[in-house]
């Protein structure tokens, strides 16, 4: 491929954006504060799905990971407007074909030979094209069939100059990435950079077929007792780095509502076995299938099944996106799955530093506080109900906890950003298939299998949580007598941690608003006139550092006293 296409290539998806970023600032930030906050709000929707829409053409056009960033937004039903998902939904299924000449060059190169040598048939017209390669049906020789147990294939092959293509997206997506850094309220909660090289280690990953093949069979040897899961077969003969061969396993689409319903199946059912199946991955097998949008999922319905079996199973296919769960990770989501299977908000607390998601100096008692709130009130609804959630309940709960909603003293950890990623798509898919779907009544009955030491919960496990509550139960009556004797003293204070400081903090950015709101808006004013009027514009942009020293002396904290 010309450097000067891939150099193309990459400064239409920093423009892009980089439009998108200031758009965000000028209509989100900068907009409210002059007064525009109802403009903003009105327009929101419209704007978004005008972003989405550019985003879909652009995506259409360069493919690679630009695709594969669609489909994972199309998937957020769960926390996306419909016009968004619905503007990139048609991602999973128009990305454009690759010319057949080069991908017979392909697979010629790769498998030592032409494809008549190797196939007794071979479809010409392709199944599915996808971001980083194109699958076409085939059918396998007689001999070849008759030894393997099924007949008719699919053949992936990799698109040509992808790794280029891969190269050039990943350092624009590291550009935006370094923009991202700058902004503190991302900056101090997920370390985007970080995020991106997770996102470049597994897309490298996938351009290599005999990788995937092998991640195919260990998955399926972790579902091998469960009938409900199915996973394609793979015929290694004739699979290599960039061709993969494997057993036709098209069915309906996990997208495809109406044909699930068609077929007699219960949508909710499927959502509760793909929910179940993450719960395998994750917390028994430690190997999970990190790329579940509808493309990579179908139904299949089964005509006549034995006594025990069940009328459909749920398959799994594109195991390009693979990733292990480390023990720590793991022990971290187990204490976090239990607190929400108990309804525990100490236990959600000790969950979220063991995963260490909770910034430095963060007042531990208020999450503590906060977590149990939120399974008092939320805890059980599904997710329709989640959504309608009276917003007054919403803004009851923030002026509760308003310390806590005014710090969000989170982060989001590197290990957990690709698995945060495959259960936001799940999350999706999962409410896409129903939205009443009640994700407490699968995690509960799990959570309750780790506390009882099934599942994975160790010997070890089990010993640390006596040994806890044994300590616990041991300092109680020594607690409970200081805060009596206090109580009769007199001396029983509550505490609000931090308060004064968040006052005076509040005071100073209070100071500092209107410099910088004053600043942005002449500064802003003077660039738009500038091509027009260069005295005028220059003028403007000039006088624009007054109310910019006014805002850095207004909001400096005061200098202590000696």
């Amino acid at each position: 491929m010309k450097e000067s296409t891939l150099r193309l290539r990459y400064w239409r998806i920093v423009l892009f954006f980089g439009r998108v970023v200031f758009g965000f600032i000028a209509w989100e930030v900068v907009g409210p504060r002059l007064g525009l906050r109802r403009l903003a709000e009105r327009t929101r929707e419209r704007r978004l799905q005008q972003a989405a829409a550019r985003f879909r053409v652009l995506a259409i056009a360069l493919g690679g990971l630009m695709i594969k960033l669609g489909q994972f937004l199309s998937s957020r039903l769960d926390v996306l407007p419909r016009s968004i998902t619905n503007e990139l939904s048609g991602l999973q299924d128009e990305v454009p074909a690759e010319e057949l000449d080069a991908l017979l060059s392909v697979a010629t190169a790769e498998l030592g030979g032409s494809l008549s040598q190797h196939f007794a048939w071979f479809d010409e017209e392709p199944l599915a094209a996808a971001s980083l390669g194109q699958a076409h049906r085939a059918r396998l020789r007689d001999a070849d069939a008759d030894e393997l147990g099924f007949r008719d294939v699919v053949v992936k092959i990799q698109r040509p100059h992808i790794q280029q293509v891969i190269e050039v997206d990943l350092a624009a997506l590291r550009r935006v990435g370094r923009w991202l850094t700058r902004y503190r309220p991302i900056a101090s909660r997920a370390n985007v950079p970080g995020l991106v090289e997770e996102f470049a280690h597994t897309s490298l990953n996938e351009v290599d077929y005999l990788a995937e093949a092998a991640n195919a069979e260990r998955f399926a040897e972790n579902f091998a007792a469960d009938a409900r899961v199915k996973v394609p077969r793979i015929v290694w003969e004739l699979t290599s780095r960039r061709v993969l061969t494997l057993e036709d396993v098209s069915a309906i689409k996990i997208a495809d509502h109406a044909a699930i319903s068609a077929a007699g199946i219960d949508r909710g059912q499927v959502a509760t076995v793909l929910v179940e199946s993450y719960l395998q991955q994750i917390f028994r097998d430690s190997f999970v299938h990190l790329d579940p949008h509808p493309g990579n999922l179908f139904v299949t319905p089964i005509t006549d099944p034995a006594p025990g079996e069940p009328a459909w199973r749920l398959t799994f296919i594109d195991f390009g996106m693979m990733g292990e769960v480390p023990e720590n990770l793991r022990e971290g989501l187990t204490e976090a799955l239990i607190s929400v299977g108990l309804r525990d908000g100490a236990r959600a607390v000790r969950s979220m530093e063991i995963l260490d998601v909770i910034l430095p100096g963060a007042d531990m008692h208020l999450i503590e506080r906060a977590s149990t709130e939120v399974f008092a009130r939320f805890g059980g609804m599904s997710m329709d109900e989640l959504v309608n959630v009276p917003p007054e309940e919403m803004i009851e709960f923030a002026r509760q906890f308003r310390e806590l909603v005014f710090e969000l003293p989170f982060q989001v950890p590197d290990d957990m950003l690709m698995l945060g990623r495959s259960v936001g798509i799940l999350s999706g898919v999962a409410t896409g298939l129903k939205p009443s779907f009640n994700v407490w009544a699968v995690l509960t009955p799990y959570a309750a299998t780790l506390v009882s030491g099934e599942g994975g919960l160790s010997v070890d496990r089990i010993v640390k949580e006596a040994a806890d509550l044994g300590r616990a139960l041991l300092a109680l009556p020594g607690r409970v007598d200081r805060v009596l004797t206090s109580a009769e003293r007199g001396e029983l204070t509550v505490r609000t941690p931090r308060v004064t400081a968040q006052v005076e903090r509040l005071n100073r950015t209070a100071r500092g608003t209107n410099g910088v709101l004053v600043f942005a808006a002449l500064l802003l004013a003077g660039a738009v006139v500038l091509a027009t009027d260069p005295v005028l514009g220059r003028w403007l942009m000039g006088l624009s550092a007054a109310p910019l020293l006014w805002a850095m002396i207004a909001g400096r904290p005061p200098r202590p006293f000696h």
